[in-house]
């Protein structure tokens, strides 16, 4: 074979593989980003939701808590974590705009005091548009003339999104409704714990699509795509994942964190978890990496951490006692999945869980949290640190749960050193019991 007919026959073979779908494992194509809906598309939706939100749950949600008037304040430069929950998903930039929720029954009354008129705002409010100076006046005729046993503040919840009201803002509603009126003032925690963690069921085709685009990303970072042994640094695997939600137009509500293990090399710990590895940190042959990873799409947050492994000279797969480690995690997934049931409180499940891993021998922590309108949500959490959620909370039907827990298990061909395998998936509870969003990691993403 002449050497222009061997040239040619390699630059083929070559643009031939890079047409193929970019690849884990040789047999596992990553899947295909899915189609996200427009800006204005994502608006009409999530508008929808908001009108059964604030037509039909929020009111039997107030009347189980025993409030009258809920008043969200929202401050320029200084909003309140849940405002942009109660209005359609736009900017709200007064000075100070008021949402205010009355029950008057057998329906719903919603005012919106606001320094900028919106036109979408109308679509679930009556929208008042009084000059800065007699906006105290005309909140204060309002709460007047309903004369409520109870008004409820974001303040009082030991969760930021329970405690939004800033110190000046309870200045001026106290001022501006009076010390009668004062004394009503309760905390709107509880309610918020129940309006956050119930879902409808029109979001979960929305969420599965979100997890979707969590997982190619995460699928394509830990992939020969991004990732060249013994030259691409930490920096450079979480930077490219940040630009990838950049690039789609979604948010993100935490930096990807990624850590590494290493053969013969303690990986530090803070605050009883694996430490994060600095930026710097260049990635070897032999490798084991994690990354803990999530986006905001529709307003709906993900989580997701997954392991991969950089294969050394030789090598076809990881290790036998690596994938022995994978596999003691999924049990423990297993062992939790058998227990939860819509109507637990998290600290049931953990009960439960943790006593089935002991006769069965796993080390394991488990520290599973609510998720959907945020990251970190509020309702039931399945964690050691207890309470987190409340002690009293439970698990909901069609409520999404974060199911995040690791093993940590002694590997022979590390010379017995101990391995952690943290996982993390979102997971939607039905009625009988949590099913996985997108199918969970049970293979380490091989990196050539």
């Amino acid at each position: 074979m002449s050497a222009r007919k061997l040239i040619f026959v390699i630059l083929s073979a070559l643009i031939f593989a890079s047409s193929l779908p970019a690849q884990n494992k040789s047999n596992e194509p990553i899947p295909a980003m899915p189609k996200l809906l427009s800006q204005r598309e994502q608006m009409d939706v999530r508008e929808s939701w908001l009108q059964k939100r604030l037509g039909s749950l929020l009111l039997p949600m107030m009347k189980l808590h025993g409030i009258d008037i809920w008043i969200v304040v929202n401050e320029e430069f200084h909003s309140d974590p849940v405002t942009e929950h109660i209005v359609p998903p736009i900017p709200i930039v007064g000075r100070r705009d008021l949402f205010i929720f009355i029950d008057r029954g057998e329906r719903l009354e919603r005012i919106a005091v606001v320094r900028y008129l919106e036109e979408r705002l109308k679509n679930h409010y009556t929208v008042l548009n009084p000059p800065r100076a007699e906006m105290a006046a005309a909140l204060k005729k309002l709460v007047d003339e309903r004369n409520p046993k109870t008004i409820a503040l974001n303040m009082g919840g030991s969760r930021g999104q329970q405690s939004g009201l800033t110190h000046d803002g309870y200045k001026f509603l106290a001022e501006t409704l009076g010390p009668e009126n004062e004394k009503k003032f309760v905390s709107s925690a509880k309610l918020l714990t129940d309006y956050f963690d119930t879902r409808l069921p029109e979001e979960l085709t929305h969420y599965e699509k979100a997890v979707l685009a969590t997982d190619v990303i995460t699928r394509r970072a830990f992939s020969n795509e991004i990732i060249r042994p013994g030259k691409t640094t930490v920096g450079d695997v979480r930077w490219w994942m940040m630009q990838q939600v950049n690039n789609l137009g979604l948010g993100i509500w935490f930096q990807p964190d990624m850590r590494v293990q290493r053969q013969a090399k303690t990986t530090a710990t803070s605050q009883q978890f694996l430490s994060v590895a600095d930026e710097k940190m260049v990635l070897e042959p032999g490798d084991l990496i994690h990354v803990d990873f999530g986006l905001i799409y529709m307003g709906l947050s993900t989580d997701w951490q997954k392991h991969g492994y950089l294969l050394k000279p030789g090598e076809k797969d990881a290790p036998a006692g690596l994938k022995a480690a994978l596999k003691n995690t999924n049990r423990l997934q297993d062992i939790l999945f058998g227990f939860a049931r819509a109507g637990m409180t998290g600290s049931e499940v953990y009960d439960a869980t943790m006593a089935e891993c002991k006769k069965q021998g796993i080390e394991a922590m488990i520290y599973s949290h609510p998720i959907g309108a945020h990251g970190h949500g509020l309702g039931a959490s399945i964690d050691f640190r207890r309470g987190i959620g409340g002690d009293e909370d439970r698990l909901r039907l069609d409520a999404f749960t974060s199911i995040e827990l690791n093993t940590s298990t002694a590997v022979p061909e590390w010379n017995g050193q101990k391995v952690t395998i943290m996982a993390e998936d979102d997971a939607v509870m039905t009625p009988t019991g949590y099913k996985f969003i997108r199918p969970r990691q049970t293979e380490f993403y091989l990196i050539r």
